[in-house]
């Protein structure tokens, strides 16, 4: 429970650090809302041909009796609206990241150097092009995973009782960590730590990722909520990327030599994974 708590924390002094630091929050906003516009685009335009996309189809209900015809039709359009929503929901981190990644990177790194004793940042030492191609590499094994996850989780849910209240808690939890995936990346990527190290990472501080992720994927179910969160989770998911490779924070962004200078306290070592 410990670490299900520093989990939040992090997640909370992500937000205050952005806060604190305006114009990092402010450059950190822009992939979000070009992500949610291009998404947007693409949803009012399902929304306005989709029927046509469905009856274009499905020429063979073209002689169907009334009002079969239309009842079908209508409510293919409504499953892929559906499902094209519930990709878009799946997707809109990955895609930011990626769109961002040059905004995020720049962010992660200071966050690194304000909460490092000797203000330094580690760096991957790769072009700008090469960082890309692994984030989007990465991000699309991660979507298919999740994907995957989703279609046992939707099998799941036909299962009377535990279907309506396990099944969606377990969603949030599965979500949570592959959200929290998606934004430690950011910061591991540039330590050279490779997506099945990431993962292994992960999993050894389930408790601490879950009490991270879980609370931000129920924040994104708020339309545009995620547009305004994902500076300050990018911000906490490097404090946290630290505390998972056994890095020492200095609270209050104190600078190495400061005197008032506080140090976070660090997991005991038997929970530190093998990448320390």
């Amino acid at each position: 429970m410990r670490d299900l708590r520093t989990g939040f924390r992090y997640l909370l002094k992500g937000q205050r650090w952005v806060a604190r630091h305006g114009k990092s929050y402010g450059f950190g906003l822009l992939p979000g809302l070009i992500t949610l516009v291009l998404y947007g685009a693409a949803l009012v335009a399902l929304a306005l041909w989709g029927e046509d996309a469905v009856a274009w189809a499905t020429p063979f209900a073209d002689d169907w009796s009334s009002p079969w015809s239309g009842l079908f039709r209508g409510f293919l359009t409504a499953v892929l609206f559906a499902l094209c929503l519930l990709l878009a929901v799946v997707t809109f981190t990955a895609v930011t990241l990626l769109i961002g990644q040059p905004f995020y990177e720049n962010l992660s790194e200071r966050v690194d150097r304000d909460v490092s004793p000797d203000g330094h940042a580690p760096e991957s030492g790769l072009p700008l092009w090469r960082d890309l191609w692994i984030s989007a590499r990465d991000s699309l094994r991660i979507v298919v995973r999740a994907a995957l996850w989703g279609l046992l989780l939707f099998a799941c849910g036909f299962i009377p009782v535990v279907g309506q209240t396990a099944v969606p808690v377990l969603g949030f939890f599965v979500t949570g960590f592959f959200l929290t995936e998606e934004l430690t990346a950011v910061a591991l990527q540039r330590r050279s730590v490779e997506l099945r190290d990431r993962l292994t990472l992960l999993r050894s501080r389930r408790m601490l990722v879950w009490g991270f992720g879980t609370p931000l994927a129920v924040a994104f179910l708020v339309p545009f909520v995620a547009v305004f969160l994902m500076p300050g989770a990018v911000a906490g998911a490097t404090l946290m990327a630290r505390e998972l490779r056994g890095e020492e924070i200095v609270e209050g962004g104190a600078k190495h030599g400061d005197q008032d200078a506080t140090t976070l306290p660090q997991p005991p070592s038997g929970s530190s994974s093998p990448a320390r």
